[in-house]
């Protein structure tokens, strides 16, 4: 059965010293890197957003970061700035193997987040993901990177969702956790038939 690994968001403002550090974020480049060869396909997702973007605390006259608001789409937490198109923090890791099949840019749309690989957050609008794994034949994915209960999850439930044999390998992943989000991430994957490794 091919198998695809999908590392998400392993880039410099995830990462310590980046404006929307994950606590740890930088320890999981080592572990992804020596999985990679074990692979048919290498798919890398980048957080991609414009300047202003709706997700910005800043772009919210009033709002601070991890508050909350309501969008057409859903509630959405609003962001400090992070992975501004063709800034230093939208850069991969510099360790970070980048010699992968397919780099996906996603959260490009000024007024749609994109949490996951394959839908932008109003759970409808694809990226082109689930087009480019049916094409080259692949039928299961494994998922690491950045943050455990955001885009990893997301992407994820959403593999599962589509029909995709889904594992998550846990330790080349690290969480956010705001507010209990890892605990409901990890059980929400798991409800969802979703292998936590």
């Amino acid at each position: 059965m091919n198998h695809a690994l999908i590392v998400i968001d392993v880039q410099n403002d995830f990462c310590p010293g980046g404006s929307l550090a994950v606590p740890g974020g930088d320890e999981v480049v080592e572990r992804i890197n020596a999985m990679m060869g074990a692979f048919e396909a290498v798919i890398l997702t980048q957080d991609w957003h414009p300047a202003g973007h709706s997700s910005f605390a800043t772009s919210h006259s009033g709002k601070d970061p991890f508050e909350t608001v309501q969008m057409p789409y859903g509630q959405q937490v609003l962001w400090p700035d992070h992975c501004v198109q063709d800034s230093s923090g939208a850069e991969f890791h510099p360790a970070l193997r980048t010699d992968a099949d397919l780099i996906l840019r996603k959260g490009f749309r000024r007024h749609i987040d994109s949490y996951s690989a394959f839908f932008e957050n109003d759970r409808s609008t694809p990226t082109g993901l689930e087009g480019y794994l049916r094409t080259r034949g692949i039928e299961r994915i494994t998922l690491a990177g950045l943050a455990t209960d955001f885009c990893v999850q997301f992407s994820a439930v959403d593999g599962a969702r589509l029909g995709f044999d889904v594992d998550v390998v846990m330790d080349a992943c690290r969480a956010i956790d705001l507010d209990g989000s890892l605990a409901v991430a990890t059980a929400t994957m798991k409800d969802a038939g979703i292998r936590l490794s």
